[in-house]
């Protein structure tokens, strides 16, 4: 089996304190986080079980991960085992990145953003270099807020060339088309995050070669649909994946919309779909009105 698997268990506890997050500076308990560990080796114990997939695993925590030492860990080995063809994870970027040295650079990614006025510009930047000299493969992104914006031009041009800076529209936020252009500039695949996309009754990877997994390991087709498709453990899953249109109206989510057969993601996004790093760097420009 040739499949996607993004996890996301009981973790909700972040080091940082974003206005737009509601799971800003929340603290789990220490029962919290032994639930966490556990339910994460599960789910690495079984990625490693199975020798005949191919699978690709993106780590979606409500909170923050790699501050944890077991989802540094779950990276390297993960990374190391054949059939995980790539493994990635959604972060902030405040952890230290030496463990990164024990993790195969060929199949380990980080999905990085960066929170202005959480942690500092130099510091981001800094580890974002640190990342580049170890043959890290990894994207930096931003929220679309106004306020943002002149962050996110300096951080263009603090970071290699090669690093593709994308910008996720702020969830609630109408954008003119002048400043959708202005962000377009600092990313030109912008538009595709600008607007909800359509996408009730179209066709979807998800359900199919695209599952999402909670930490009791209920698989759902992804992370906005509630409908269960059986377990992970159990394999009860398998017999539920087919094809599948998508049963909600909009998808605003990049870890959906991306798995979208109607847009061309998957080849703006070939090899790097998980970690959000285009094919071709820099990107190639995109109308204006994509999605809407």
């Amino acid at each position: 089996m040739d499949l996607t698997v993004l996890y996301r268990g009981p973790l909700s506890s972040c080091d940082f304190d974003c206005p737009y997050c509601p799971f800003a500076k929340r603290r789990d308990s220490r029962e919290q986080l032994r639930a966490d560990r556990a339910a994460l080796e599960r789910f690495t114990g079984w990625a490693a079980g199975q020798t005949g997939d191919r699978l690709r695993i993106l780590f979606t925590p409500w909170g923050e991960g790699l501050v944890r030492s077991w989802y540094r860990r779950a990276l390297v080995e993960l990374s190391r085992l054949p059939q995980v063809e790539r493994v990635a994870i959604q972060t902030n970027l405040s952890c230290r990145t030496d463990w990164l040295a024990e993790a195969d650079p060929g199949s380990v990614a980080l999905w990085c953003t960066y929170h202005p006025g959480q942690t500092p510009y130099e510091r981001f930047v800094a580890k974002c270099g640190e990342l580049a000299e170890r043959g890290v493969r990894f994207s930096v992104g931003v929220v679309g807020l106004p306020e943002h914006r002149e962050d996110a031009r300096r951080l263009r041009a603090g970071l290699p060339s090669h690093v593709y800076l994308w910008v996720n529209a702020a969830e609630g936020h109408t954008y003119t088309d002048a400043e959708a252009a202005e962000w377009t500039g600092i990313d030109p695949l912008f538009p595709y995050s600008r607007h909800p996309h359509r996408s009730a009754g179209l066709p979807c990877r998800t359900g199919e070669s695209v599952i999402s997994v909670d930490g009791e390991g209920t698989v759902r087709r992804c992370h906005f649909v509630r409908a269960e498709l059986g377990n992970l453990y159990d394999g009860s899953y398998r017999a539920a994946l087919r094809p599948r249109a998508c049963p909600l109206a909009v998808c605003d989510c990049h870890i959906g919309y991306v798995h979208l057969e109607t847009l061309p993601l998957y080849d703006v996004f070939a090899g790097g779909v998980l970690e959000r790093i285009p094919a071709v760097a820099p990107p190639p420009a995109v109308p204006g009105t994509t999605g809407a």
